[in-house]
């Protein structure tokens, strides 16, 4: 027992030596934000570039939005591998692991580029600057590693991923009333913890009705948040939550988390109204689904859904509707559910004043 546990404590020594630590924290929060960050950079920044130049005939734009979007693996890859704190050639090595997990991947490419660069990362790290041409060793493990997983498990991992993502999608069309309630409330609360939506939706491929009712339950969060807090963090707090995240509220979440509930109301109003009342569709990059009105790439990517749609020939034209739909979903539901709940709790004694308060500004 003296021996085996003699070992385990110079394995554990060599691990942390390594920099590799096994946590929830850094897997699912750290590197799956550091994903999303990597497909922001990539796919949805060329997503934009792309609509921006054909919208308005610039073709040099349209070409480096395809530069970015084709990025999209090796992006985020490379961003889970820094969020991972990768040594250099692991880091760099993880650009090919990204592009071969993508590929393979498919429909599913973000899920498995997350699962194979986290396991590639790690095994890099093992053999990192052990020998004396860790210029050739470490590259040769990370990208093998990754490599040979990409191969075999990735197109496995693309189907379960399509199947849960579409699973989804297809239970929302049957039932848009009470699956867009529950999508709202998912992705919405997975948008203020300290996980990413945008890496959720973007690894289930969520698009279509359902994507719609995802970008409902952000924007309850973030637009919900942002006015139900005024009156501690008045125009800064506004658009700091507005068009920032209400990931910033995740502090006072945890001292009084009765502070949620206005957002959350928001969320379950406003996925219904969503998927019933203007049958919202996000058909552009699924990852918009999960951001919400972070700098309006919610609303960017339903536009790019209808031109895209346009241009296949499903949609006849943008409407009045379409816009009136946006706007109310996006903006005028939340704000207005969140205060008027924000408003009894406050009443009631749940929520006090100064409860909301972001850090920065006291």
């Amino acid at each position: 027992m003296a021996n085996n546990s003699k070992e385990k404590g110079k394995f554990g020594k060599f691990l942390e030596k390594q920099g590799i630590v096994f946590s929830a924290k850094r897997y699912f929060v750290d590197a799956l934000g550091a994903m999303a960050q990597g497909l922001f950079a990539s796919l949805l920044i060329g997503t934009i570039l792309s609509t921006i130049g054909n919208q308005f005939g610039i073709g040099i734009l349209v070409t480096i939005g395809g530069f970015a979007s084709a990025v999209m693996g090796p992006a985020m890859a490379v961003a889970i591998g820094y969020a991972l704190k990768a040594p250099t050639y692991v880091l760099l090595s993880l650009a090919a692991v990204g592009y071969a997990a993508c590929q393979a991947g498919g429909a599913g490419g973000p899920l498995a580029v997350y699962l194979i660069a986290v396991i590639a990362c790690e095994c890099g790290k093992l053999v990192s600057k052990l020998t004396p041409i860790d210029l050739i060793v470490t590259p040769i493990v990370t990208i093998g590693v990754g490599g040979l997983l990409s191969m075999f498990i990735a197109p496995y991992i693309a189907i379960a991923a399509s199947s849960v993502g579409n699973a989804i999608m297809w239970a929302t069309e049957l039932q848009p009333f009470f699956m867009g309630m529950l999508v709202s409330l998912f992705v919405g609360v997975a948008l203020t913890l300290p996980i990413s939506s945008a890496a959720i939706c973007a690894a289930l491929g969520l698009t279509g009705l359902a994507g719609g009712a995802a970008v409902a339950g952000c924007c309850a969060n973030m637009v919900g948040f942002a006015v139900a807090s005024f009156y501690e963090n008045k125009w800064g707090g506004l658009v700091a939550q507005g068009i920032g995240t209400s990931m910033l509220q995740m502090g006072n979440i945890v001292k009084n988390p009765r502070i949620w509930i206005p957002a959350l109301v928001a969320s379950l109003v406003n996925g219904p109204v969503a998927t019933c009342l203007f049958r919202l569709q996000m058909n552009g990059a699924a990852v918009s689904s999960g951001m919400g009105t972070c700098g309006l790439v919610g609303q960017i990517g339903v536009y790019t859904g209808w031109v895209n749609d346009i241009a296949a020939g499903t949609k006849a034209a943008i409407t009045a509707t379409d816009w009136i739909g946006l706007v109310v979903v996006s903006f005028i539901i939340p704000g207005v559910i969140s205060w008027l709940v924000c408003r009894l709790l406050r009443k009631v004694g749940w929520i006090k004043p100064g409860d909301m308060k972001l850090g920065a500004q006291q």
